[in-house]
């Protein structure tokens, strides 16, 4: 079953699909490796892992990976009209929304990362994604205007979000403020497939949906699993870095596949919150690697946002493990914070 879920910020940046079967494949597993997939949040996903030593039922594993996968969906989609957050963006400003532990988990971790960002990740820029074509609108005939931009951007911030702890519960500033958790929803799927699998004494597998990924333990080959990181580049899918995964989360974004273009113009689906507008720079992708897929989800999204000089400095101060990929004259150059670097210590 297809699930229209959380398209607008779908990474494509993670060559996974095409390359995870090749780069994976390295010695003889046999029947050692056993692979699911399916959709949901309007992607993919896709979770392998290695074969158990104990029976396990199939179906029964992969019904309850579509159920919980689901079960998120109705609560984070925007593009459904009775999920728990759709029902937050029609609600009225100042009043206190009684919500599930999951979306408080989510808002409060995507509000954190907004505050450590100061701003470059921001949940209420939904409408602004909506206003240039990347929200279910389609894309505009014409480019926003200033005024336009202007005005909608006047009722976004995630300041004007508020979590209250006990009861669990969430308010709005203002009645317009409409959220999108695609920025870090899928990485929070990602999580929670990782914890079912775990639960249901399953060590070592790899999770992807929408190119976020979490690993863990060793392929069917008894390696450590394997990940290519997409050259980002339009006009072939070519892998720029292969990396391995160590009991880690992963999100890679960019703005090199999600894009229109309008008079030679070419405009991205990331949005800056502070101008409004696609960001405009040199950066080509950013891939940030964490414990937890959703909190890799969000980075990546923020440090993008900030770009290579601000992003650097700040993934540096919080010691993350980041590879930025900056496009130049000759073709790319890489950085790869101290924290990265021995998840390519392999690499040739």
């Amino acid at each position: 079953m297809h699930i229209r879920g959380l398209t607008a910020h779908m990474r494509p940046s993670t060559f996974f699909l095409l390359t995870c079967l090749l780069l994976c494949a390295c010695g003889s597993r046999g029947n050692n490796e056993i692979a699911l997939s399916g959709t949901t949040m309007g992607t993919t996903y896709s979770v392998k892992f290695r074969k158990p030593a104990a029976e396990i039922d199939i179906n029964k594993l992969k019904q309850n990976i579509d159920g919980r996968l689901d079960a998120i969906n109705a609560i984070m989609s925007t593009y459904l009209p009775d999920s728990e957050l759709s029902k937050i963006n029609r609600a009225g400003a100042g009043q206190w929304v009684p919500i599930s532990e999951e979306l408080y988990l989510v808002v409060a971790q995507a509000l954190a990362v907004s505050a450590a960002s100061r701003g470059a990740f921001d949940i209420t820029v939904g409408p602004l994604v909506n206003l240039w074509g990347f929200g279910p609108t389609g894309r505009p005939q014409q480019v926003p205007d200033e005024e336009t931009i202007k005005s909608v951007r006047e009722h976004t911030g995630y300041h004007k979000v508020h979590l209250q702890e006990a009861p669990r519960a969430i308010r709005k500033d203002e009645d317009a403020i409409y959220l999108d958790l695609s920025g870090i929803a899928k990485g929070y799927a990602v999580d929670a497939v990782a914890t079912l699998l775990e639960k249901s004494a399953l060590s070592d597998y790899l999770v992807e949906i929408g190119g976020e990924i979490r690993a863990r333990g060793m392929n069917g080959g008894e390696e450590f699993w394997r990940i290519g990181i997409e050259k980002p580049v339009t006009e072939e899918r070519a892998v720029e870095r292969i990396i391995h995964l160590v009991n880690i989360g992963m999100a890679t974004s960019g703005n090199y596949r999600n894009f229109y273009e309008r008079e030679g113009k070419r405009y991205a689906h990331i949005i800056d919150p502070a101008t409004g507008r696609p960001v405009l720079q040199h950066l080509a992708s950013v891939t940030v690697l964490d414990r937890q897929c959703m909190v890799a989800d969000a980075w990546a999204t923020a440090l993008f946002v900030l770009g290579p000089e601000k992003g650097t400095e700040l993934a540096r101060q919080l010691r993350m493990p980041v590879l930025f990929i900056v496009g130049n004259d000759t073709g790319f150059t890489e950085i790869a914070t101290d924290e990265f670097r021995p998840y390519l210590a392999e690499q040739q």
